[in-house]
Order: structure tokens, then C-alpha cells, then sequence
């Protein structure tokens, strides 16, 4: 099984490193085959989102309840910030609410953060940590391909539905990136042009 969810976080890290890049197209050329290939992606991107965010919490879950590895105190701050977007991301993708990312990616990036720490701590066991003596958070249970820790795959998780939500939002049909400074109303405009604004 570590493998297949390391191998999975492997895919992760490619999928938002081409997201990454189509936004750089984008943003630069708009009207490019990229761009809208963006612009495709933005419809599904909450469900893609909440799909790694669900099988997230369930490798999580396999660990401590199937494996029986226990988690250390770095661990349980990223489930603290993983685990609610398995629900979270369901009712925005079901709701459609592209509005989603303005109280996902601050605790993503909270999540983020820890993992990165974490990653490192893995990387280099050799220095200190707080975390308890009975669960170091320097225990690797997963190494897989010499590199992928358990702390990089919530990484990858967290990247991935961060780069997600802010597709969702950038290519939200329903918002006018110029919306212009002002626009008659549809009786306005059919005034002639000394009687607008007059009472």
C-alpha cells in the first residue's frame, strides 16, 4: 500500500506542477489552446480536489487503524488541516461555490507549512525535534523510492487542492476580471442623452 499512495503523491506533485504552468500560460496568453484547456479543467476542479483530499484521509486513516502507525504530534496538525476538506470540498463542488478557496487556502497553506517542516525533519532525522521521545516526529514509516515520507504525500495533498480551489476561482465564468467603471441601466440607455440623470 505505501507504494501505491506513494506513487499516487508522485502523480499529485505532476498534476499541480502542470496546473501551475497552464496558469503561467494563461495569464500570459489568454487565448491559447492552454489556456482554455484551463478553463475545461476549472469546471471539475473542486471535484478533483476533494477527491485527493478523500483518499488523503483515508491512507490516513489505513496507517493508524490498519498498520497501526502512530502518529506523532506533526502528523495530527496536518490531519487537523487536511481531514475537513474531504467535507468541505464535497458540499463546494455539490454547491458549485467557486468562492471556496478564501477559507481553504489559508489553512492549506497552514498545512503546507507543517508538512514542509516535517518533510525536512524526515530527511535529516539527525537534529532535534519537539515532539514526544515515544513518537519521534523523525520516525520514518514510509520511505518509499528513497524520498516519499508520509509528511510528502499530505505535502503533495495540500499543494494539489491549493493549486485546485484557485482554478476553481480564476476560471469562475461568473466573474469579470474588468468589470468596467460604470454602465448605464437598460432605461438609461434608452434616453436620449440630455434627459439621463435628469429627475
Amino acid at each position: 500500500m505505501s507504494h501505491i499512495f506513494a506513487s499516487l503523491s508522485l502523480l499529485t506533485w505532476a498534476a499541480t506542477f502542470v496546473v501551475v504552468v497552464l496558469a503561467l500560460i494563461r495569464w500570459v496568453r489568454p487565448d491559447s489552446a492552454p489556456a482554455y484547456l484551463l478553463d475545461d479543467l476549472g469546471g471539475m476542479a473542486l471535484w478533483l480536489g476533494w477527491i485527493v483530499a478523500a483518499v488523503t484521509m483515508g491512507g490516513s486513516l489505513y496507517y493508524s487503524q490498519v498498520a497501526n502507525f502512530l502518529p506523532c504530534e506533526l502528523c495530527w496538525a496536518q490531519r487537523i488541516c487536511l481531514y475537513p476538506f474531504s467535507i468541505v470540498l464535497l458540499v463546494a463542488a455539490l454547491r458549485r461555490d467557486r468562492r471556496v478557496w478564501t477559507y481553504v487556502v489559508p489553512v492549506a497553506m497552514i498545512g503546507s507549512a507543517i508538512a514542509l517542516y516535517h518533510v525536512q525533519l524526515q530527511a535529516y532525522p539527525k537534529q532535534q525535534s519537539f515532539c514526544a521521545a515515544t513518537v519521534p516526529c523523525t520516525t520514518r514509516y514510509v520511505w518509499e523510492f528513497g524520498f516519499v515520507s508520509l509528511p510528502f504525500m499530505s505535502l503533495a495533498a495540500s499543494c494539489f487542492i491549493i493549486a485546485m480551489v484557485l482554478v476553481a476561482r480564476v476560471t469562475d465564468p461568473g466573474t469579470d476580471p474588468d468589470p468596467p467603471a460604470h454602465q448605464d441601466s437598460p432605461a438609461e440607455q434608452d434616453l436620449p442623452s440630455e434627459q439621463v440623470g435628469v429627475a
